[in-house]
């Protein structure tokens, strides 16, 4: 049976570190991922992106080329981790990439920013940036 693996920040890093066939794919809008930041190593691959926050029909496939390229016999069974601003997104996108045929897809359940504190604020009680793995902004 496919399945979403369910995984911490830290967790889905330390795979990506010792799994040289597994992507870390970063499905927020191009605005997040340019001005909030993005994990080093990350593929942008927008699921829903501006002006009109459309789904991307290009998604699965774009994808589809990024596994390939880290291993093309077995793209399928390639690790995908996805990580979003708080983790929502990512399981539809999982979904879809299960639909798809994909088996081992990662859902980082903080994302990057993780969720809002008392004030509003979020990258302040969790999520990729939070906890201190690599990350950049242009």
């Amino acid at each position: 049976m496919k399945y979403v693996t369910t995984m911490s920040s830290q967790k889905a890093y330390a795979l990506l570190q010792d799994n040289p066939h597994a992507s870390l794919v970063d499905i927020r809008s191009s605005m997040e991922y340019l001005f909030v930041g993005h994990p080093v190593g990350s593929v942008h691959i927008a699921w829903i992106d501006d002006p009109d926050w459309d789904l991307n029909p290009d998604f699965i496939d774009e994808v589809t080329y990024t596994s390939r390229k880290k291993n093309a016999h077995h793209h399928l069974d390639n690790p995908i981790v996805l990580i979003c601003r708080s983790g929502v997104r990512t399981l539809l996108a999982a979904k879809a990439l299960i639909d798809a045929g994909f088996t081992q897809i990662i859902h980082i359940d903080e994302g990057f920013e993780g969720d809002r504190n008392e004030n509003d604020q979020r990258s302040s009680i969790g999520g990729w940036r939070y906890h201190g793995l690599p990350w950049e902004q242009c």
